[in-house]
């Protein structure tokens, strides 16, 4: 079981057998080296030798991130992420072993959902690397910049015109845009620069708590659709603990990369999971072989038959976390 290669995941197709024994075989990996999440699995009583399907591995929930050095094996991160949140919150710490597995899986997703990233502009409505070096998003969007080699393709959160002007000169080029950016920055510069794009995605990635008044997924995305004059608004899926992302080309149903997977258990008994349904949101992400690659986290949502899902919001108790607060 120690010799299982994490890049191995990359060469999965959507199919649900060799899912599962990637699956299981990072399981028993996990279990050995990861002493947190051993733990864990000891303290809910689960044998490793009685694990043999997705929803018997049991999930380590989200909150541990903000209180141990959840790691398997013993190493010398190469970048630790953390979550954004106001200065009375823990915030969760994710220990990066190797960047590469990360730029590996994010560009690898991208590439399956969107093409080649060459043939894009990627313009960020977020801070820029510099600012914000211990955010995984950030550092995503900043490696799509510059992997797009777009003389273009930058970070705009502070100067709405320019990025105006740079939006309108892409679009009279014809030039494939994206427009990825936290969701009340996107609504700020919809609302103070409406305009008509017809070849930009614009993408949200989440973060209204603490900035402004709560909408649902429905009104964001009408307002962004009727301010910025496209017809679908796509969003993004991740979070600090993952190295993996979700995307939804529109309507809120996200779709994973074939090394990743969502699960859903039942809100009044934890132990119930089931791979469809409406729940609590499960993470399967087989990238996060140097951390722990099955999550149980806050989001409410329901997962369905063809394994894509739509996520309603979090847990009441849950505390404002990750790029709801990314830009103070």
């Amino acid at each position: 079981m120690g010799l299982f290669d994490v890049n191995n995941i990359f060469s999965l197709s959507h199919d649900p057998a060799a899912f599962l024994e990637a699956s299981l075989q990072t399981f028993h990996c996990q279990y050995q080296e990861n002493p947190v999440y051993r733990e864990w699995c000891q303290l809910t009583g689960a044998d490793p030798a009685k694990c043999k399907t997705l929803v018997s591995i049991p999930s380590l929930p989200i909150s541990f991130f903000k209180s141990r050095e959840v790691v398997s094996g013993q190493f010398q991160p190469e970048v630790v992420f953390e979550s954004s949140g106001t200065t009375q919150q823990l915030t969760s710490r994710h220990l990066v072993k190797e960047l590469a597995l990360y730029r590996r899986s994010f560009l690898e997703a991208f590439c399956l959902f969107y093409g080649k990233v060459t043939e894009w502009c990627v313009l960020g409505l977020l801070p820029s690397y510099l600012e914000r070096q211990h955010s995984s998003l950030v550092m995503m969007v900043d490696e799509l910049i510059r992997a797009s080699g777009h003389p273009d393709s930058g970070f705009y959160l502070y100067d709405h015109q320019q990025l105006s002007d740079v939006l309108q000169q892409q679009e009279t080029k014809g030039q494939k845009t994206l427009l990825i950016g936290v969701t009340f920055a996107l609504l700020d510069f919809a609302a103070s620069h409406p305009q008509q794009l017809i070849h930009t995605v614009v993408m949200e990635t989440g973060g209204m708590k603490g900035r402004r008044k709560e909408l649902t997924r429905t009104e964001v995305h009408r307002l962004l659709t009727e301010g910025l004059g496209v017809t679908s608004v796509h969003s993004e899926y991740g979070m600090t603990e993952l190295l993996s992302q979700a995307y939804s080309t529109g309507e809120g149903r996200f779709v994973c990369p074939p090394w990743m997977k969502v699960l859903v258990r039942d809100e009044e008994d934890p132990f119930v999971v089931k791979e469809t349904g409406r729940g609590i949101l499960q993470v399967i992400d087989l990238a996060n072989r140097y951390s722990v690659s099955f999550i149980a986290t806050e989001d409410v949502g329901q997962v369905f038959e063809d394994g894509s899902f739509e996520v309603w919001g979090r847990l009441d108790n849950s505390d404002i976390r990750g790029c709801s607060q990314l830009v103070v």
